[in-house]
């Protein structure tokens, strides 16, 4: 399971966090980033009742990807991959990442925290 993807909030994530199958918790960063044309369309929640309006959201979406020009992040950790021994660590590295400019959802954040307590004494 990962935390975040490069395609998270519609591709405006710079990280890709996981917990991995090797031990501890790994953060690739980007080196670029989408610019896009045009603004997104505004998101849709996907429920039972506008799966074809999701859908034809989703597939716009991914033309705009497509057409997106890449423009480097230019910041001190791009391109760069870091593995945690926990889960503090890895907060620690997200909240230093997002602090330097990195986009990261916060919901992220949140999961992370919350997995913390869980596991506290």
């Amino acid at each position: 399971m990962s935390y975040c993807r490069f395609s998270s909030d519609d591709f405006g994530c710079d990280l890709y966090c996981y917990e991995d199958c090797a031990g501890g918790f790994t953060t690739h960063v980007a080196a670029i980033k989408y610019a896009f044309k045009e603004p997104l369309p505004p998101p849709i929640s996907l429920n039972d009742s506008n799966v074809k309006e999701w859908w034809e959201r989703f597939q716009k979406v991914q033309v705009m990807v497509r057409e997106a020009d890449h423009v480097p992040l230019n910041l001190p950790h791009d391109a760069e991959t870091f593995n945690d021994p926990d889960l503090q660590s890895f907060l620690d590295r997200i909240l230093y990442l997002k602090s330097l400019g990195y986009r990261v959802p916060d919901g992220v954040i949140d999961t992370v925290k919350e997995e913390i307590k869980e596991v506290a004494p």
